[in-house]
């Protein structure tokens, strides 16, 4: 595995903290990982400035919300040339609903993950709009059973 050479294991330890408490004030974070608070925000700083920290979000229930029904749904485009990819990517940009995309290798072209608050609103989704986006050939959906792991971003080991 190639890590940054920029990165030290003081920035792997704020990495693997910030990625399971990003609340943590700059001086819980600094008792953490044995450093003062000034070389852990200039750290932080720095690491956002090199785009490994992207950005900080909370971690929100969907099923609290009552987005209780998710569906990974497979798409395959009936061309896959830019203005088609560019078309979908906008359609589904629109979509609340659409949750996650991927641009895929393989035989489909994307995989979504689509929430809603149950199977007649997905079928809402898909009816009304999904399979009306100019260019989709085929759908494909896989209704999870339940999250086996689930984690927001990978980190690399300490030492």
């Amino acid at each position: 595995m190639s890590i940054p050479a920029t990165l030290d294991p003081f920035d792997i330890q704020i990495l693997q903290i910030l990625g399971r408490e990003g609340r943590l004030s700059v001086q819980e974070l600094s008792d953490r990982v044995g450093l003062s608070p000034t070389p852990v925000a200039r750290r932080i700083k720095r690491l956002e400035q090199e785009g490994i920290i992207t950005g900080y979000a909370a971690l929100i229930d969907e099923a609290a919300l009552g987005y209780e029904f998710s569906v990974f749904v497979s798409v395959q485009l009936d061309r896959q040339v830019d203005d088609a990819l560019a078309r979908f990517e906008r359609a589904v940009s629109a979509m609340p609903e659409v949750v996650d995309c991927w641009l895929m290798t393989g035989d489909r072209d994307y995989l979504l993950r689509i929430v809603t608050t149950g199977l007649k609103e997905f079928e809402q989704v898909l009816v009304e709009r999904l399979t009306k986006v100019p260019g989709v050939s085929s759908i494909q959906s896989s209704i999870p059973l339940r999250r086996v792991k689930g984690g927001v971003a990978r980190t690399p080991p300490l030492g």
